[in-house]
């Protein structure tokens, strides 16, 4: 007798992010550790190898972000080049996945290949790249090209700088090198020779770093715009989402993969993964008790002024955390912030949302902050958590996760003790890497020629 065979069992990927810039880590608990000793680095990145994660996420920043003319220093305020620090992970792990943030608007094509072309060959086909745009003259001071990029085009220069990387990849063919003895060396005819003119980039001659065992680094897009969601659909493989709550997931899930088609694309070419969190309990009161806790602890009085003022571009400093709303209009000229891309957009249409929801709810400014800054995505005992994040797999509002936690470095422990074991046991999660390099792991297999222009 024969049937249809059952439908094959979704399964999750897993991702753990070392926050950078951030407002997430709770620096009061006495286990929070050092963000810039190797070490550190080295415990979360094992602990993720050892739950079988797909990938170890370092995002980056290249200016140390101010409020009111300081450095902002609630946030991490400085930490290692991310890619140098990846490059010796590659010597502490064997299989788990290794990506970095690098700038597309103030980088060059060629010296970034270079660099990722080299980490795939260190790690043995691990890399990847999370490809960022910026917008700001703050942060082009910092670079000889300063603030010149308008940024409707940031995109455009993204693409080309994708597609100018690419292309000297590609400029090295698959297989080994063969001995030339005229030169007393090894080559191959024709080997590294580029040539890319473009309205961003005009460069020719001659890579010097062989095709990686990848073939391409996995690439990585964050943006949430029309543009950049296009860009995702269009050039990469993993894209990070911010789109943590069931519906939207959905949402969000349904629009990225139907732009896919179009790009001549498959839409399990592209995996979906939004950056959450996590706080495990003996029962889920005690986890729901606990994830209050660690909100307070991340919205410290001070955290929740900053962030305040962000929004209303003034010195609240003379304000009662844990009073009403200021009765003060916002500035909504340039503002206090420098380097914080959430207090861009219509600052206005924020203040007068939150003083509806403050008055609504009777909320102080620190309730606020804490009610519109995000809590925790999952709460509850390690089955029910291990239950959300099968779900949302299942029910197609993510392929998977990135986990951001609040401790650095031990803050995965739980996570991949407890939970990992129970997605395991439910056959949604592997019990081992079936391949050695970061794109066996995600599904994805090798680069495949797309429709670019340059």
């Amino acid at each position: 007798m024969t049937g249809t065979p059952p439908a094959p069992v979704k399964q999750i990927h897993l991702a753990a992010h070392f926050p950078g810039v951030n407002n997430t880590t709770v620096w009061s608990d006495p286990r929070s550790g050092s963000q810039i000793d190797f070490a550190s680095f080295t415990h979360l990145a094992r602990t993720a190898e050892r739950g079988k994660f797909d990938f170890f996420f370092l995002a980056e920043g290249l200016r140390l972000r101010e409020m009111k003319g300081r450095i902002h220093d609630l946030d991490v305020a400085g930490r290692p080049e991310s890619l140098t620090v990846l490059a010796a992970l590659s010597a502490v792990t064997t299989r788990l996945g290794l990506a970095a943030t690098v700038n597309s608007t103030f980088n060059e094509p060629y010296e970034v290949a270079r660099r990722l072309a080299t980490l795939d060959h260190l790690s043995g086909g691990r890399a990847a790249w999370n490809v960022v745009t910026s917008y700001d003259a703050f942060t082009g001071a910092n670079f000889r090209r300063g603030g010149y990029l308008a940024e409707a085009d940031r995109y455009s220069r993204a693409a080309e700088f994708l597609h100018t990387a690419r292309e000297l990849w590609d400029s090295w063919a698959d297989g080994d090198l063969v001995a030339d003895p005229a030169a007393g060396e090894f080559v191959r005819a024709g080997a590294g020779t580029f040539a890319h003119r473009g309205r961003q980039f005009d460069i020719a001659g001659r890579f010097n770093v062989p095709r990686g065992p990848q073939g391409h680094p996995v690439i990585i897009q964050a943006g949430d715009s029309d543009e950049g969601r296009e860009f995702a659909a269009a050039d990469a493989d993993v894209i990070f989402s911010r789109h943590s709550r069931l519906e939207d997931g959905r949402a969000f899930y349904k629009d990225v993969k139907s732009r896919l088609a179009r790009h001549g694309r498959r839409p399990d070419e592209l995996k979906i993964l939004p950056a959450v969190t996590y706080v495990l309990g003996d029962t889920e009161q005690d986890a729901a008790e606990r994830a209050a806790e660690i909100r307070r602890a991340q919205v410290t009085p001070r955290n929740a002024l900053v962030f305040l003022e962000g929004y209303w571009g003034r010195d609240l400093s003379g304000y009662d955390p844990d009073g009403p709303l200021p009765d003060i209009e916002p500035d909504l000229g340039e503002g206090v912030s420098k380097g914080r891309a959430q207090f861009r957009g219509d600052r206005g249409e924020v203040v007068r949302t939150w003083r509806a929801l403050a008055a609504e709810r009777g909320l102080s400014i620190r309730e606020l902050v804490i009610e519109t800054t995000g809590r925790q995505t999952f709460v509850g005992t390690a089955r029910t958590v291990a239950d959300q994040i099968d779900e949302f797999v299942r029910t197609d509002a993510a392929d998977g996760f990135v986990f951001v936690p609040h401790l650095t470095p031990g803050g995965l422990d739980d996570l991949v003790d407890h939970v990992v074991p129970l997605l395991q046991e439910k056959g949604v999660f592997r019990t081992d890497y079936t391949g050695p390099t970061l794109r066996d792991h995600l599904g994805i297999g090798g680069p495949r020629a797309r429709k670019e222009a340059s």
